[in-house]
């Protein structure tokens, strides 16, 4: 007999649990539910007592197990954060599966590319960045990295560690303004036989293409700042002198990296 849609989907979950709780994390599963119910407690009783910031004998902080909340905090984090970011990957990797076997890929070629040393070490590389988040978004940037570079195949390992890092420290303002560089500039790093000359001429003209778009307000000029020595400081843009004045506060001349580029296209969403 065939399952239904849910049944398929609690069959799924059931065999990821028992997955995890064979892991060195799985004594997360087994204290994280006793986080919330602690919190609780512990306001239910303090609530009874009529404290209110103060303590009425002894310390506050002393009776709350700060430590304690941290560890069961922490490790109750780690798990929902991978069960997240294998969820987003497992859906992006099915939009993949179909783009792949529409152009003719094999079955056998699509389990070789998940069955790879390369993807291993990419998930391995996002599952040790999804513990420096919070952030649900930036879980579904890395599973959009993983399963664009299945659908490339081209899982490099250092380019990915890079890619994984800058998924988890990049702001939604700083991945924005890549996106203006790319627009202006991705031709320019397309192009054969390009020249330093050629490539600092073109670089100048197309920041005065976005200068003159008005899509940057000057008055965001410090955010902006912010935005390119973080997103320079993991190598995807380049700051370039500047041949004059009269580019106005917050629009300084950068110059988009291949790296950039790369990264920038990585974080696409996939279209089944």
């Amino acid at each position: 007999m065939a399952l239904t849609g849910n049944e398929v989907s609690a069959v799924n979950q059931q065999r990821r649990i028992e997955e995890l709780s064979k892991s060195p994390i799985g004594a997360v599963l087994e204290s994280g539910s006793a986080v919330v119910g602690s919190v609780a407690a512990l306001s239910t009783s303090l609530a009874a007592s009529g404290l209110s910031g103060l303590a009425i004998a002894g310390s506050v902080v002393a009776g709350m197990g700060i430590v304690d909340w941290f560890r069961k905090l922490g490790t109750s984090k780690v798990s929902e954060n991978l069960e997240e970011l294998g969820q987003a990957t497992e859906d992006a990797l099915s939009r993949v599966e179909k783009i792949l076997r529409v152009h003719g890929a094999t079955i056998d070629e699509i389990k070789s590319r998940l069955n790879s040393d390369e993807f291993r070490d990419a998930m391995a590389s996002a599952s040790l960045q999804a513990l420096r988040t919070t952030q649900e978004k930036r879980l579904k940037r890395m599973a959009l990295i993983l399963a664009n570079g299945v659908k490339d195949d081209d899982l490099t390992p250092d380019s990915t560690d890079d890619m994984m890092r800058a998924a988890v420290e990049l702001k939604d303002a700083d991945i924005a303004l890549l996106g203006h560089l790319y627009k202006y500039q991705n031709h320019i790093l397309t192009e054969t036989g390009m020249t330093p000359g050629k490539w600092f001429s073109d670089i100048q003209s197309a920041h005065r293409q976005l200068v003159d778009s008005r899509v940057l307000d000057s008055r965001e000029h410090l955010n902006y700042r912010s935005s390119y020595l973080r997103l320079e400081s993991l190598g995807l843009v380049q700051a370039i002198p500047s041949i004059n004045n009269l580019d106005g506060v917050g629009y300084e001349l950068y110059a988009l990296l291949m790296a950039g580029k790369k990264f920038y296209e990585r974080l696409q969403e996939i279209a089944a």
